[in-house]
């Protein structure tokens, strides 16, 4: 057993882009009068689709980022902040 530690690489989303795609997901989550922090913390959690509607293409779009890459970025605002 080697005690050397695994590196973890993420595909090449531009930070911009992932907030750009997560406020429209915003916003139309909170169109459809859901609870859009919930509802994203859902799809986070068990990448299903379903916990984001349809409109304005929602799901689509939110279907776009890695959920990989999602929550790296997420973690990155929060510690560089």
């Amino acid at each position: 057993m080697t005690d050397k530690t695994m590196t973890f690489s993420l595909g090449d989303q531009t930070e911009q882009e992932i907030r750009r795609i997560l406020i429209l997901v915003y916003d139309a989550l909170k169109e459809k009068g859901y609870n859009p922090i919930n509802q994203i913390v859902g799809y986070i959690l068990s990448e299903d689709p379903t916990y984001i509607t349809t409109h304005n293409n929602a799901r689509n779009l939110i279907r776009r980022i890695d959920r990989d890459t999602l929550l790296q970025s997420l973690v990155r605002y929060y510690l560089t902040a």
